[in-house]
């Protein structure tokens, strides 16, 4: 995108007399020529398009973000990075436990900054990524978890036990604390929030967008207040949730105003952002002009889970927040006018100029529970950062048939063109190759627990949550020990957290566990390891490695899913449930579709989990799948006319879709309005 000439011109004095100890502590990463390495220009770019009154742009609230810096676009350090953001060793729990108890997966890389939870995140993230390859004038707007999410321990009888992480900020590559701090007066007093940047670059280093993040562990502040930006989804009190909504959408928006930053649209990235709305109001003085400024605001729901839909009363907001947000709350936050409750996905219905969902299947769920609202959701299917996601050896594979695929890191759409390499033999046997390149990095990463690349290989990573059901292949464990006895060996390997305080996910990991545990007598048939600490690293290299990507939510229930877009890529195929992003794939011969497909303006209970039918139509897609693929590959040899090829082929050329770039055109065109 091209912007205008920007109506001020932002130097690199400017830049640096804005940052928190520049000369103690940043002068010699952040220079004249670089930023952690990086070239500055592209910086300044950034803030001169925010900053202008020519160029429209928008900012994208989310309550976090999954950057991935551990594997792209990693920034330098000049100085000694602290032990705390750096990541050395990972715990695994499988069914063989010796191993376990003597090996541990060694891996020296950094920390993913730890200011995400999950997918919505990680997507949150790769739009970010996006925004910055196609020269949006953009801004992310976030919060400083200084305490991340949690990091995950198994225990043996004891399923996941939570611990506190500890990182260090102040010398994360990137990452920049600034002079500038705002303010929130609250019923409990002033709250103080620093704000930090970070830069995200595109791929080719040409252009950057910024990230603030907001940060209340300040001196100034109280003790309780100061532990409010401690960790990401804190929900074992509702004051806590009330207060870290009110950081993002409140604090967000005095955040824009403090940095100068002309902002054409605001994009709540789902309900937890809405308070956005509520400062946007207060601060006007005049009230009626609030209709003007709705149509700057647009707002994306991730979730059919009545989980996923905050809702506080107006008492709890009331012991948080002043008298004129709670009346501005009230007047749009309400389900209906007798309710005591604000809906925070109501308000943002109420008051964004469009809304969307984040897959086809999940724009129909929308609008049969938001019936009302049903003329302004559109959707808009998610997508994954082609450059974050895809392997080297994938990279290598399109570089060297260039000639089909063309510019495919500028434009990811040209990987459609590799359907015109469906007859030729030498792609067939080479795409089959780099994805046994990868799945000997994944063997060699977890090399102590002597997998093989010649074995059936299955992966499961994701949020654990009861509608994903991750615990659905381990319903009839005979059932897989048959299979593997009858076709052949298989290896399983999960990876996933649960919320510190959802009990349903932690027995979900509980029952997991226990099926490890009860397969021990057969590890020379099936090995199942489950990693601890799901991370975008470990993201990255199995969704790349396996052979098969397990989905297997409860229809209608996933919003999208991008779990297995980041398989496709890859040409990891797929066998999954009929939701999410699938919908929009199920004809491409992708992999294998099973189980309960819904349908219908009823979308059901996420209690009935349909365990049992499922289970059973799992059982039989394995046994489908595993026969295709040792009659593909075994004993080293090859047939490059299987129709397993056929499959990773389609996955390829259906990723061309699947991707962030394309999402985020969606989002220009059709709800940012910046043209």
């Amino acid at each position: 995108m091209n912007a205008k000439k920007p109506s001020v011109d932002f130097t690199f004095d400017d830049l640096t007399s804005v940052i928190e100890n520049y000369s103690t502590q940043y002068s010699q990463d952040v220079t004249s020529t670089t930023y952690f390495g990086f070239p500055i220009e592209a910086v300044l770019q950034a803030e001169q398009r925010l900053l202008s009154l020519t160029s429209k742009s928008v900012a994208y609230f989310s309550m976090e973000y999954g950057l991935a810096p551990s594997i792209y676009n990693t920034f330098n350090l000049t100085r000694p990075m602290n032990v705390k953001n750096q990541y050395f060793t990972h715990e695994v729990f499988s069914n063989n436990w010796m191993c376990d108890y003597l090996f541990k997966v060694q891996i020296d890389k950094m920390l993913d900054i730890p200011i995400y939870g999950g997918g919505l995140g990680v997507l949150a993230g790769d739009t970010i990524k996006s925004a910055a390859d196609l020269g949006v004038s953009f801004v992310g707007i976030g919060i400083l978890w200084n305490k991340g999410y949690f990091k995950q321990n198994f225990w043996y009888k004891h399923g996941q036990v939570p611990e506190e992480l500890q990182w260090d900020p102040a010398s994360y590559p990137g990452l920049i604390p600034l002079k500038n701090i705002v303010t929130l007066d609250t019923k409990e007093g002033p709250l103080a929030l620093r704000l930090w940047k970070y830069y995200v670059y595109s791929y080719d280093k040409k252009t950057s967008c910024p990230l603030i993040l907001l940060d209340s562990n300040l001196p100034q502040n109280p003790p309780h207040f100061q532990k409010l930006t401690d960790q990401l989804y804190r929900s074992d009190n509702v004051w806590w949730k009330i207060f870290q909504r009110s950081l993002l959408g409140i604090g967000g928006m005095k955040a824009l105003r403090s940095l100068g930053y002309n902002i054409d649209c605001y994009h709540l990235n789902e309900g937890h952002a809405a308070c956005a709305l509520l400062e946007q109001y207060v601060s006007l003085e005049d009230k009626s002009k609030m209709e003007d400024f709705k149509n700057k605001f647009v707002f994306t729901c991730h979730t059919p889970v009545e989980a996923g839909h905050d809702r506080f009363n107006v008492a709890d907001m009331a012991k948080v927040l002043n008298q004129e947000y709670i009346e501005a709350a009230e007047k749009f936050g309400k389900a209906s006018a007798d309710s005591n409750q604000i809906n925070f996905t109501i308000m943002a219905l109420n008051n964004c100029h469009c809304a969307n969902a984040v897959a086809q299947k999940h724009g129909e769920v929308m609008r049969y529970q938001f019936p009302k609202y049903a003329d302004k959701i559109d959707a808009i299917t998610n997508g994954i950062h082609s450059h974050t996601w895809l392997s080297e050896s994938y990279a290598q594979l399109f570089d060297k048939y260039s000639k089909v695929t063309g510019d495919w890191r500028r434009e990811p759409e040209n990987l459609a063109q590799v359907k015109n390499l469906a007859d030729d033999d030498d792609f067939r046997r080479d795409i089959f190759l780099a994805h046994q390149a990868n799945k000997k990095n994944l063997i060699e990463t977890v090399n102590h627990w002597q997998l093989r690349d010649d074995v059936f290989t299955l992966g499961w990573a994701r949020r654990i949550a009861g509608y994903k059901r991750p615990a659905l292949i381990f319903h009839d464990i005979q059932a897989l020990i048959n299979l593997a006895h009858d076709i052949g060996p298989m290896q399983i390997i999960l990876a996933g957290k649960a919320h510190p305080n959802d009990n349903i996910g932690a027995a979900h990991i509980d029952d997991i566990l226990d099926h490890i545990d009860q397969l021990n007598d057969h590890k020379h048939l099936i090995k199942v390891l489950i990693l601890e600490n799901y991370d975008t690293f470990f993201g990255k290299l199995l969704t790349n490695s396996v052979d098969v990507w397990l989905n297997n939510p409860l229809p209608p229930f996933e919003a999208s899913g991008t779990s297995g877009m980041k398989a496709i890529i890859n040409g990891v195929v797929q066998m999954t449930t009929l939701d999410g992003w699938v919908v929009e794939a199920a004809k491409d011969d992708i992999g294998w579709i099973f189980g309960y497909e819904h349908s219908g303006g009823n979308i059901g209970t996420e209690s009935d989990l349909r365990l049992d039918e499922d289970s059973k139509a799992l059982v039989a897609t394995l046994k489908t799948a595993m026969t295709l693929y040792y009659q593909t590959f075994k004993s080293g040899q090859l047939n490059i006319k299987s129709q397993w090829i056929d499959k990773m082929i389609h996955c390829v050329q259906r990723s061309a879709f699947f991707n962030t770039q394309r999402m985020v055109k969606e989002y220009r065109d059709k709800m940012w309005q910046l043209k």
